[in-house]
């Protein structure tokens, strides 16, 4: 049996599907179809119920989305991502959020990923700029 760390996972080990070779600097270790193995673990972590805070970062690194953008999805701040991740206290929200994303993607729908992404953009835009003008009648938003 292998333990499997390099997911981030303390909890993933594997039976079978790694060669290992005895090298000058000890053993290597080479996982067979690594991006199928991921997968699996991804499959297995969205299937739950809840998640802990490394599965939850698993997922997120697995999706190639940041702690600012998925806080910026969800309205949070990028130090409560954060905090989850580290802490393993994540809303339900969040991880069924989360989630349902990695399955859709990993299913060739990346619609779900387009729409978010569209939306948080829109936000920014929305929040990026207000100006204001100072009138007589005082400080006012511009036209």
């Amino acid at each position: 049996m292998y333990h499997y760390t390099e997911s981030g996972l303390q909890n993933v080990w594997l039976s079978n599907g790694y060669k290992t070779k005895k090298t000058d600097g000890g053993v290597a270790v080479a996982v067979v179809d690594a991006d199928g193995l991921h997968k699996a673990i991804g499959r297995h972590i969205a299937a739950k119920g809840h998640m802990t805070g490394g599965e939850f970062r698993f997922l997120r690194k697995e999706l190639d989305i940041s702690q600012t953008r998925f806080a910026a999805w969800i309205g949070m701040s990028e130090e409560a991502v954060s905090l989850w991740e580290r802490r393993g206290r994540i809303p339900k929200m969040a991880c069924r959020f989360m989630q349902s994303i990695y399955l859709e993607k990993i299913d060739g729908n990346v619609r779900i990923t387009e729409m978010v992404e569209r939306m948080a953009n829109l936000d920014r835009e929305q929040q990026e700029r207000i100006v204001f003008e100072d009138t007589d009648a005082g400080w006012r938003e511009a036209a």
